[in-house]
């Protein structure tokens, strides 16, 4: 490691535009994309805004670790679907499912009540034809102004990328499940 001066002065110029809603996109093949969303969710919630969030592969009934934290915290998260399509029973329902979820999210982001909507996994859905993507970049190109919109998963689409104010691509450089450590509560779930 080279151990560097800190700096002493702004590298970047301050930003001078408006301050607007944002489409943002955490993907990769790196842990941390959810993460890093319900951080934002946390963030926005702890700042007295308005924050929805829609997971597309849970299951309705779904009691993970965030469930219940932002149960407590009073920030909605919902499941839209069945699990993960090597879980699923019937892939047909999984689609159905990922559809009625997307009509309810794109409902919620065009009413402007949220001042951000986080799409947990829609990748998913999207890269398996169950969602279209031009009704999605419609809805972010037509949300109103002051919305924000976080959507995570896998191998994002270029157009959406293209649409996206910030992208932030999660890396896999180890993990453990490679060495063959399981899920861990509380860390994965």
């Amino acid at each position: 490691m080279d151990i560097v001066q800190p700096p002493r002065q702004r590298r970047a110029a301050k930003p001078s535009g408006p301050r607007r809603g944002l489409i943002i996109v955490h993907t990769g093949h790196g842990k941390g994309k959810s993460t890093a969303a319900f951080g934002l969710a946390l963030r926005a919630h702890g700042r007295g805004k308005a924050v929805h969030i829609f997971q597309f592969m849970k299951v309705p009934s779904a009691r993970f670790g965030e469930h219940r934290v932002f149960e407590r915290l009073g920030i909605p998260i919902e499941g839209l679907g069945d699990g993960f399509s090597w879980k699923s029973r019937d892939l047909e329902r999984s689609a159905a499912l990922a559809r009625q979820g997307w009509a309810r999210a794109e409902a919620m982001i065009r009413a402007g009540h949220h001042f951000m909507v986080v799409l947990d996994e829609i990748m998913y859905p999207l890269r398996y034809g169950w969602i279209e993507l031009e009704h999605v970049l419609a809805c972010l190109r037509q949300r109103p102004s002051h919305v924000t919109v976080v959507l995570t998963g896998r191998d994002a689409p270029d157009a959406l990328i293209a649409v996206a104010d910030t992208v932030t691509e999660m890396v896999k450089r180890k993990h453990h499940y490679d060495a063959g450590v399981p899920a861990q509560r509380g860390i994965e779930d």
